[in-house]
Formats: C-alpha cells, structure tokens, sequence
C-alpha cells in the first residue's frame, strides 16, 4: 500500500505539471508565473523556499544533539530572512522590470556584473539542491528496494519533469498542495507522540544544562562570531539569491508580495518547529532512534506508528523535499538561460529564451545528480549553499540599493574577493572563526576600493 501510495503520489505531481503547462504562453509565465499569484498561493510558495531536507532531517538531528544553540540557523535563521524580504526587499525589487536578480545587477552596475553574478550565483545553488535530492534519495530507499543513488535519480528526474512542463506555475500550485500535506502530516505526528508523554513539563526539566539556551555558553568574542554566522548564513545569504526572488516576485502586486513572504516567514517559524518538537519527544521515547539519526523522523514513523500515519507522513516528507527542489532547480536554471545565455544570441524572440531556460532545467538537474551522488552530507551541501550567496552578492546588492555612490568596479571587487577569501578559509585555510566574516569583510573592503578606483579615474 505504500509503495502504490508513493507512485500515485508522484504520478499526481506529474499531471499537476502536465495542467499548469497549458499556462505558460511565455518566459514571464514560466519563470514567475506570469506575476499573477494571489495572496494565498503566492504564501504557500515562498514559505515552501527552504522547507526540505535540512527543516525535516538535518535540524531535528541537530536539535536532539545539540539544544537550541545548534538549530540557530534554520530554522531561526531562515525565518529571518522571509522576514526582511517581506519588510524590506520585495517593496525596492518588485517594480523593477527583471526577471532574474542577476537583471538586477545589470540594471544597477551593467552587463559584465549582470554575466559575474549569474556565474557566481549558479553554482550556488548546486549544494542546496543536491541536499534536497539526497534526501529524496535516502526516502526512496527507505520505501523502495532501491539503492540511495537510484533514488537520487528517479527523484531528481521526476522533479526536472514537472518543472519543465510548467515552470513557476507547476511549483506554485503543487506548493500549495504539498503544503496542506506536510502541515497536516506533521500536526497529526506531533499529536500522537505528544499524547504518550504523560508530564511534558518533567521531559523539559530532565534535558541537560544549557538544552535550551538560545545565546552562546562563553561571553567571547570568538563564541559570539559563530553565533552570529549561524544567524546570517540563511538569513542574509538567502536574501540575493534567485529562488526567493522569483517566489516574490511571481506575486500579482507589491503589496501582495510583502505580505506573503512575511507571512511565509510566520510560517516558517511556527510549522518548521514542529519536526523539532517531534524528534525531541521520539528520542526520549524510543532511545535507539538516536544510531538512525540522519533519518530520524523517518525511521520513527516506519518503525512505531500506525500504517494511516506512515502513509500521511510520507506524503509530507515527499511534498517538502519535492517543493524545494523544484524551485532550487528552476532559479539556477533562470539565470542560466536569461543571463548566460540569451545574450549570447542577437535579439532571440520570447520562445527562443524559454527554450534555452528549459534546457538549462535539464542541465542543472544532471549537474545536481552528480554532486548529490558524490556528497552525501546534507548539512554541509545546505550550509556551503548558503554562504556562497551571502559572501558574494549580499554586499553589493545593499550597496546598489542603498548607496548611490557604489560603481561597477565597487560591485564586482566585492563579489570577486568575498568569494576568494570565503573559499580559502573555509575549503584551504579553515580556522575557528567562521569563515563567512572573512567573506564579508573582504566583500566590503573590494566595495570601498572598487569605488575609490572609479573616482580616481574619473
């Protein structure tokens, strides 16, 4: 009954794709849903951003670990980001005329920063997505008599097949859905564990010392950076980044675009506490959860609940996994085709453009694929995702936005030596501190000096 319920499942995703490519009449139809999402589905989309494999089987693995200290950066983090979104970037970039942040860049600094933060943004995203179908590799496995690497391909090759066919609006409108799923899985989770913990207060007070302190242990200098990257990571890194862009932007007015991503951070700070609840919960109950830690939540199900839940959970794990990845998929492939490569051609017409984007869809699923099938850590793939973005494009993007006086030379020093500096400390050179404050203090002394070698100049 499962493993028909997982193929009537996924094969629902792909007429759901199949329906919402009757849709897409153009590349503004495809990429942001021809900027027509109501508030409703427009919600349901951006707080389906970041609600994957790292909300559901990376933090909850943190949190029986290591207290609130080790889940700082998601979910808080990545809360805070909808948050600014919604407050503050959807009102400055909605009006614009882009289609991709790299757009943005080009309409602020010119083409060459437009071409250097599409090649910087792009891989960005391979990380991120290649978690995402780690986890839905590790998933098939669990269900199917499959290796993790098959699941990993059938996985990613269902979600590049949806996408295709219909874009924003095949993940707008399967969000919707695989949301209602995933909250209603989760709630009814949460319930029934809840409902065998006969003192919950006496659970709280028997945790060690410091379980769930929310500041660091040691008043240092040193704690107090690592504290504030796991803040930033997400929470700022996320804000440059085309996936959260596109979402936002796929809203039918400014207003509806700034509600929405502020409600999907009130979303998102609320239900992505609950696959914290209940492995907080599962491991005091069933101790031996503790030796399947990277899939804890799953092997909880599999093993101590009945045959409705694991088929309700499933269906949630799968729709959180699927939301994700669909999206992380399209906004790399965005870029590629409207940034990389239409300008290569001399003026290509509308369909020339989405036909390019489509085959970037195939090209950075198979890219995807490798890399999940090489790097089967999910927590490192989500972290390195979101530093990259942060130590690159946060800077100039305030700059642009904010400082009249930023230059080209400004944006793409700032780009180019936050990337570097990050890189060496953290692949070559790794040290205590972590190495996204290199990033950006290198990112903002390349902005001061871009901006100094223009002025001479002119």
């Amino acid at each position: 009954m499962l493993v028909g319920f997982v193929i009537f499942y996924l094969a629902l995703n792909l007429a759901v794709g199949w329906w919402a490519s009757k849709k897409v009449h153009s590349t503004q139809d495809f990429v942001l849903a021809g900027r027509s999402l109501p508030f409703a589905l427009a919600t349901m989309v951006t707080f389906a951003t970041w609600f994957g494999s790292e909300t559901i089987l990376g933090a909850p693995k943190e949190f029986v670990h290591g207290g609130v200290l080790a889940i700082i950066e998601e979910p808080f983090g990545a809360a805070v980001g909808l948050f600014l979104v919604g407050a503050i970037y959807a009102r400055k970039l909605y009006p614009l005329p882009v289609l991709t942040f790299s757009d943005y860049f080009r309409l602020r600094f010119g083409a060459f920063s437009e071409k250097l933060s599409a090649i910087i943004m792009i891989p960005s995203y391979f990380g991120w997505i290649s978690a995402q179908l780690v986890a839905l590799g590790l998933t098939m496995h669990l269900l199917l008599p499959i290796s993790v690497e098959m699941g990993i391909i059938i996985g990613a090759l269902l979600v590049m097949a949806y996408t295709l066919l219909g874009g924003m609006w095949s993940i707008s409108v399967t969000d919707f859905f695989h949301n209602i799923i995933l909250i209603a899985g989760l709630l009814f989770l949460a319930y029934l564990l809840w409902a065998k913990v006969p003192d919950f207060n006496q659970l709280v007070n028997s945790q060690p010392k410091g379980f769930f302190r929310a500041i660091p242990h040691e008043n240092t200098w040193k704690d107090w950076l690592i504290y504030g990257a796991a803040w930033i990571t997400i929470g700022f890194g996320s804000i440059p980044q085309q996936d959260i862009f596109q979402r936002v932007m796929s809203a039918k007015s400014e207003k509806i675009a700034a509600r929405a991503s502020i409600a999907a951070g009130a979303m998102y700070l609320t239900v992505a506490l609950l696959p914290l609840l209940i492995a907080f919960i599962a491991v005091r109950l069933y101790p031996s959860l503790l030796a399947e830690d990277d899939l804890l939540i799953p092997t909880l199900v599999m093993k101590f609940t009945p045959r409705a839940m694991q088929v309700l959970f499933l269906g949630a794990l799968l729709s959180a996994l699927l939301s994700t990845t669909s999206g992380a998929i399209l906004a790399p492939a965005s870029v590629l085709g409207e940034n990389i490569l239409k300008p290569l051609m001399r003026q290509p017409s509308d369909k020339t453009v989405l036909l390019f984007i489509r085959v970037s869809v195939v090209l950075v699923t198979l890219a995807c694929i490798i890399m999940a099938i090489e790097r089967q850590n999910i927590f490192e793939l989500v972290g390195e995702a979101s530093a990259f973005s942060l130590v690159s494009l946060f800077i100039p993007l305030n700059a642009g936005l904010w400082w009249k006086r930023t230059t080209p030379w400004g944006s793409h020093l700032s780009m180019v030596l936050g990337l570097v500096f990050w890189g060496y400390f953290h692949f070559i050179s790794p040290s205590e501190i972590p190495a996204v404050w290199y990033g950006l203090l290198a990112g903002l002394i390349g902005l001061l000096v871009g901006n100094q070698i223009k002025a001479k100049s002119a």
